[in-house]
């Protein structure tokens, strides 16, 4: 993949960014709430002071259809713009990182069933939270009829990504906390994930680090614990671009759907009793040392520390698990992608994972009353 381009906050290195490019018209992927943002007022001003024309977007939502990613690729076309791109979350990345993908295939056919034309686009990727890392990978999520698609190409990876910390400030307290649980579980995952390796464990445990480290000043909202935890999540994005996610995210997003939860809350709970799961049937082997290097760089002395600083966090985040029916669990254990699991470092049957979702949600395991 080609070495990407980070900005931090420089809007001057940003316009040198666009000149480099070549760029005259850009297709700008973004929500409302770029109105109140440092980048928002840089791209309103853009086109008065460097003449470039700018064409916005913003007709999807939260985990965005196929169908909006669709019509924002067709949108592109129609726009004559020669670069992208995308402010916000991982929502607004997935949909850029589509128009990008899928700008010179037939619209007349199911883009995921065809080949990458290559193009020269290039996509800027602005995060307005510290969660997703979406704009250090190479991965978008669409839905279609509800199921959830990846979409998965070494173009989808910007070619420039803005972290402006300010972006941060105006996150409302759930998404705060939801947000920096996503890149944690983005850290953790990747570290055990069995497609690690050394470049990516180095930026899983600087992400994991980064968390905790900064973690009281960006639940303050203070400049240097949200300039802190954008990088963390940045890190924490690199890792899963080399490594990916498991478990945890697979079994996350069902809960999601079912109960309304944020997709950083989701995973978390999930981790929250993967890990001590996974820990107690790993004596003798070299994940048992994966886990203490983790456990290690969340300033903990053991791995059972470690998985109880987790679940702690949660309560003190007042984070709580859903209410779940009885028919709930049926509806998870079926939902969970297998092909997703061969991911994760331990075999979860059937039965495991209808286990993890009890005690995820009832705090009792499914043979217990």
């Amino acid at each position: 993949m080609a070495e990407q381009r980070v900005i931090r906050e420089d809007y001057r290195e940003l316009d040198r960014y666009f000149l480099d490019s070549g760029a005259n018209n850009i297709f700008l992927v973004c929500g409302k709430s770029i109105k109140r943002l440092p980048v928002g007022r840089y791209f309103a001003e853009l086109e008065a002071r460097m003449g470039l024309r700018l064409v916005r977007f913003s007709a999807f939502r939260p985990n965005p259809l196929y169908e909006e990613a669709a019509a924002a690729a067709a949108a592109f076309r129609s726009s004559g713009c020669d670069a992208i791109a995308a402010v916000g979350g991982g929502s607004a990345m997935d949909v850029a990182k589509c128009v990008k993908l899928w700008a010179g295939l037939n619209p007349g056919e199911d883009y995921l069933k065809q080949a990458y034309v290559p193009n020269q686009i290039p996509l800027l990727a602005a995060p307005t939270t510290a969660g997703t890392g979406s704009e250090a990978t190479h991965f978008a999520v669409v839905y279609r009829g509800g199921e959830k698609l990846s979409v998965a190409h070494a173009a989808c990876l910007p070619s420039a990504a803005l972290l402006d910390p300010r972006a941060l400030e105006t996150l409302p307290d759930y998404h705060r906390k939801s947000s920096m649980l996503d890149a944690l579980c983005h850290g953790l995952e990747s570290f055990w994930s069995v497609r690690a390796g050394a470049e990516s464990r180095s930026y899983s445990r600087k992400a994991v680090e980064g968390v905790f480290r900064h973690l009281n000043g960006y639940l303050r909202n203070d400049p240097e614990g949200n300039t802190g935890m954008l990088e963390a999540a940045h890190l924490a994005g690199k890792a899963i671009n080399l490594a990916q996610t498991t478990a945890g995210h697979a079994m996350s997003y069902q809960l999601t759907e079912l109960y309304g939860i944020a997709h950083g809350h989701a995973a978390a709970l999930c981790v929250a009793e993967l890990w001590p799961h996974m820990a107690a049937r790993c004596g003798g082997t070299a994940l048992e040392g994966i886990f203490a290097e983790l456990a290690a760089a969340m300033g903990c002395g053991s791995v059972q520390e470690a998985c109880e600083k987790l679940k702690n966090l949660l309560v003190s985040l007042g984070l709580k698990a859903p209410a779940a029916a009885k028919e709930d669990y049926a509806v998870l254990k079926r939902s969970v992608n297998q092909e997703r699991l061969k991911n994760n470092p331990v075999f979860l049957s059937l039965f495991d994972i209808d286990d993890l979702y009890h005690r995820i949600l009832s705090g009792k395991g499914r043979e217990n009353p």
